[in-house]
């Protein structure tokens, strides 16, 4: 459930861009709405419905939300003022950048990584190993941001929005299975 919470704003914006855009007649007039556009404002509705609800039935939300809002927020909310989808084709690679920052950050400022602050409550692992990870994942989030970025600007919009979804997600869940299956060699569950 939680991961279709959190991946909730991108398969909306999906279904927003195939089916929102096109001619509506109201009041006699016929306006006309692109479905990039249209995509982009119910991103940035979702996701503050997202943030929204996470505080009101948790009393908190998770630092990736909040930074996904803000980024929606202001490159959306370029995208849709200056009417130039460019804005919004950068905010993958902003997030996975970002992402790739933070964990970068801690490994270097901290004596612990970030995935082992998060993980090393539920397995134990040798202290080489809890950095070989970090270090993937600090790989992982800077080529899925280039690979955003060559698909944004060498491909139509249309393919974008797929890869957005489907290749983006795609490639998520084939570096966590491997991440899993190098765990698994290594990884001692902690008791409660």
């Amino acid at each position: 459930m939680k991961l279709f919470f959190d991946f909730l704003p991108i398969v909306l914006f999906f279904v927003a861009y195939k089916f929102g855009g096109g001619d509506y007649t109201i009041n006699g007039l016929t306006y006309h709405f692109e479905g990039i556009y249209v995509a982009t404002a119910v991103m940035i509705a979702v996701s503050v419905m997202q943030v929204s609800i996470s505080w009101l039935l948790f009393r908190k939300v998770e630092r990736a939300h909040l930074i996904t809002l803000a980024l929606v927020l202001v490159l959306g909310g370029l995208t849709l003022w200056l009417h130039n989808p460019d804005f919004i084709k950068w905010k993958p690679t902003a997030v996975n950048w970002l992402f790739a920052l933070a964990f970068f950050g801690v490994y270097v400022f901290t004596d612990k990584s970030l995935l082992e602050r998060m993980m090393a409550d539920h397995i134990q692992l040798p202290q080489k190993i809890w950095s070989r990870l970090n270090i993937a994942w600090i790989l992982f989030f800077i080529v899925s941001g280039l690979a955003n970025i060559y698909v944004a600007f060498n491909f139509d919009e249309d393919t974008w929005v797929n890869f957005k979804l489907f290749g983006m997600l795609g490639m998520t869940i084939v570096f966590v299975i491997a991440q899993s299956i190098y765990l698994a060699k290594h990884a001692v569950e902690v008791s409660k």
